[in-house]
């Protein structure tokens, strides 16, 4: 856990350079923590946590009562709390925690655990709170939010929709108050975010570094002076830090006495419609963080510029459709729905109208720029600057980004760098894929033991019980009759007295669980002459869009590796990022040879690697192919050598035969024989075209 208030001064907040709508995202869920919380995506080195860091030292600090493990407030404690009943206790004030989930944290980590053994065998609820009680009226920090494990984030989406945590364990059970503020950041290289989760966000911003080099000078000359004396580079901007934080506080003080008008409420309500967003949160999202602007800008009234600012911080996240989606707002839309239900409402739109803040603009800034409120630019010598935030009107708004393409076909796209050599004179460009559809679902055989996923069977720590066994480290789910039956018969030599039960360590049994794994799903694309007829090849290519979709749905890491001309080339290494995947294939050519072998053979060495990196995750190869081998001396019998080679390292496999016409040689389905795999055509790949041919089958038994 990590708190604000650690030895080392935390980054300042204000010497954050540049990234203006992440800060001022971050800003308003200061003022208005019913905002719901901050999304940031972004590029690695983006100091994207260094900046939610830093936010916790500008928060207000809490008063809580003295010794109570759950920070319960004084003037309000919580009527279940574990430590309660807290009677007139002390009060003492604390700074508001910053806490931060691990991504491998485990679930008794985040909620708590609970002593099983004592409350059995006296009846004593032993409690050690998790980092949701430490996070109570604080800040929750996940950073890779995306890469969190789908059991965890069960648990946050409970605790965010309920405000509180429960912890039970066989029939006993623990609750406590867990009201935080969420704040995540992720790469969105490295795979997208639940859409459960995702949508409890109330506000995204995506930052990217600076292309201007004077700006990353400045980032760089403040960074050194930083990291080379933290107390001296923290008391230099200690005034900035102070002013900003008496301007959160008069914000804060403010919001209750904004006013959002019929007006303004119309135009949220037109706007989510308009962008067919999902369920009523955008809209009251929208008009939460519409009414922190005002009241940030010194304002009790709110105005469309608030609404649009709103829109481009709450909606791009919650109008994507599927995981290819790019997240972003069509800005030209936005003006003209605010502009045709904001004008017949009459909103005072013929005079600019003044704030009721001192600062003579509706930023709140003062006509110099100067102090916290205004809209200075950063010194270059690394000193305090002027103005740790400009004012929002002037707020630069994310770029337009259209939602998804992969279903359009794009323009030829040129070749890229890394083709493999020897690539066909007569190759064609790349041709869009058709749309995807849902897939039957491939899995594994046998049972494996890797990460939760929704693949194939595997040992987890969630799902159906099947058996009991003694723990294995640390006590997990407790399975109540084996730990009852192991005990019983030594009741007596244990001097049992009365109705309890004495359990001893020895007693204990945890469930043996079923579930589902996610995968380590390697695609091996055929990209020669043979595949290059542009209708064939978008069939292909919306296939293999499909599987990646479905990769996506049930938790899977994805690689993609094509072959064509004389060689075989790695696309895309493993990653949980499916986004990539899909565009990798996009842009994909065609043409040449068909070195079949030297797909198989790359995607051995892959597996072989990737098998040393995670043995418990266990690989799904699905080769892409009409099954022809050309080039090269003894195309086929180097074919089959590197599929029987696949094979004997016991590596699931499955051909998705993409041979096509009214003659058909039947060579994928060799090769699926080769590598002791299964073959299924493009039809066949489709869910609907299975869920049919089991109704026909069930009706034929049925009239026999």
């Amino acid at each position: 856990m990590t708190t604000a208030h650690n030895t080392t001064p935390q980054y300042p907040f204000t010497a954050v350079v540049g990234m203006d709508d992440l800060r001022l995202a971050l800003l308003l869920n200061a003022v208005s923590p019913a905002v719901g919380g901050v999304l940031v995506r972004g590029e690695k080195g983006t100091a994207k946590s260094t900046a939610v860091r830093a936010l916790s030292a500008l928060m207000p600090a809490v008063d809580v009562i003295s010794g109570c493990r759950f920070a319960c407030a004084p003037a309000a404690p919580d009527p279940g709390c574990p430590d309660g009943p807290h009677g007139t206790g002390g009060v003492e004030e604390r700074p508001t925690r910053m806490v931060e989930l691990p991504v491998g944290a485990s679930e008794d980590r985040l909620v708590g655990a609970l002593d099983i053994e004592r409350a059995l065998s006296e009846g004593v609820k032993a409690f050690e709170p998790g980092l949701l009680a430490d996070a109570h009226r604080g800040i929750l920090y996940v950073d890779e939010v995306n890469l969190l494990h789908d059991h965890l984030v069960d648990l946050l989406l409970d605790a965010a929709a309920m405000g509180a945590s429960y912890v039970e364990r066989e029939g006993v059970s623990v609750r406590h108050a867990a009201r935080f503020l969420l704040v995540g950041t992720m790469n969105p290289e490295e795979g997208e975010l639940r859409p459960q989760l995702l949508d409890r966000f109330g506000l995204t911003v995506e930052v990217a570094a600076s292309r201007e080099p004077d700006e990353r000078v400045t980032v760089v000359r403040r960074r050194l002076a930083y990291d080379a004396d933290p107390a001296g580079f923290a008391a230099d901007w200690a005034a900035e830090e102070d002013a900003l934080r008496g301007r959160i506080a008069a914000a804060r003080e403010l919001l209750p006495r904004v006013t959002l008008g019929d007006a303004a409420l119309r135009q949220i309500a037109a706007t989510c419609a308009a962008f067919e967003v999902d369920g009523m949160r955008a809209d009251i999202v929208m008009a939460r963080t519409a009414t922190a602007l005002a009241a940030w800008a010194g304002r009790t009234d709110v105005l469309e510029e608030d609404v649009r600012q709103a829109a481009l911080l709450a909606l791009p996240h919650r109008r994507r459709r599927n995981p290819f989606d790019a997240p972003g707002l069509d800005e030209e839309k936005l003006d003209r729905t605010l502009e045709e239900f904001g004008a017949d409402e009459g909103t005072d739109g013929d005079d600019d109208p003044e704030p009721d803040g001192p600062d003579g603009g509706p930023d709140g800034g003062g006509p110099d720029g100067g102090g916290p409120e205004g809209g200075g630019h950063p010194p270059q010598d690394g000193g305090p600057a002027e103005a740790p935030l400009p004012p929002e009107a002037e707020l630069p708004h994310q770029q337009e980004r259209e939602a998804p393409q992969t279903s359009q076909a794009p323009e030829p796209a040129p070749e890229p760098e890394s083709a493999p050599q020897g690539a066909a004179a007569g190759e064609k460009a790349a041709v869009g894929a058709t749309e995807p559809f849902r897939t039957r679902r491939l899995d594994v055989p046998g049972l494996g033991e890797g990460a939760d996923g929704r693949r194939s069977r595997a040992r987890t720590a969630h799902g159906r019980t099947t058996g009991a066994r003694r723990p294995q480290g640390a006590l997990g789910k407790l399975h109540l009759a084996a730990t009852v039956q192991a005990a019983a018969p030594h009741q007596r030599a244990r001097g049992r007295s009365g109705r309890g039960l004495v359990v001893r360590r020895d007693d204990l049994r945890e469930a043996v669980r079923e579930g589902r794994e996610g995968n380590l799903v390697l695609f091996v694309v055929d990209a020669s002459g043979s595949m290059a007829a542009r209708k064939r090849m978008s069939a292909v290519k919306g296939a293999v869009l499909s599987l990646l979709l479905d990769a996506y749905q049930r938790r899977d890491k994805i690689g993609l590796i094509t072959f064509r001309g004389t060689g075989a080339e790695l696309a895309l290494p493993p990653t949980s990022s499916v986004e990539a995947g899909a565009a990798r294939l996009e842009q994909l050519p065609t043409g040449g040879r068909t070195p079949l072998s030297e797909g198989l053979l790359r995607a051995h060495e892959v597996l072989r690697v990737e098998r040393m990196r995670d043995a418990s995750r266990r690989p799904l190869l699905v080769v892409v192919t009409d099954g022809r081998a050309t080039g090269g001396p003894e195309p086929v019998v180097r074919a089959a050598r590197a599929a029987r080679l696949l094979a004997g390292e016991g590596t699931a496999s499955v051909v998705v035969d993409c041979e096509a016409g009214p003659v058909r040689l039947g060579l994928a389905g060799e090769l699926a024989r080769e590598l002791q795999g299964t073959a299924i055509t493009l039809d066949e790949l489709r869910a609907d075209s299975v869920s049919a041919l089991v109704r026909t089958v069930q009706g034929n038994r049925k009239a026999a």
